[in-house]
């Protein structure tokens, strides 16, 4: 692999991680959105990764294959005085949980920071690679 497909590779993953960062933080965003655009409670999205030949080289990336929504039920809460309540008084909530998606948003920050520091890594080395010859 080429110092240059490096570049590639960390890119391909920072892409894939920030998208991962939006979803989780749109899942958030509606954790208690009890009515979306099309009048059901929220659904909770996650993103589906593959991986992906880059270059001629064999580097391998990461490519975005889904965003999928999950098909859980929703969370029943009972709140009869919620003007959206069933007839027994349960409210549909949104089936994000909450614990789960901050570990999510932890993970591809962290994922995010490793390419960073990757492609940091070959951009010095690359730099240093053009000093030599001085």
């Amino acid at each position: 692999m080429s110092l240059f497909s490096v570049f590639n590779v960390s890119a391909s993953g920072m892409s894939a991680q920030s998208l991962r960062l939006n979803t989780t933080a749109s899942n958030l965003a509606n954790a208690d959105s009890v009515t979306s655009s099309n009048g059901t409670p929220y659904k909770a999205k996650s993103v589906i990764f593959s991986a992906e030949a880059i270059d001629e080289t064999q580097a391998t990336g990461v490519k975005v294959n889904a965003v999928i929504e999950d098909q859980s039920a929703p969370k029943l809460v009972y709140d009869p005085k919620h003007p959206l309540a069933d007839a027994k008084g349960y409210v549909a909530m949104p089936n994000v949980n909450v614990v789960e998606e901050m570990v999510n948003m932890l993970s591809a920050s962290r994922s995010y920071q490793n390419n960073v520091e990757t492609m940091n890594a070959a951009k010095t080395m690359a730099l240093k690679t053009l000093t030599i010859g001085q």
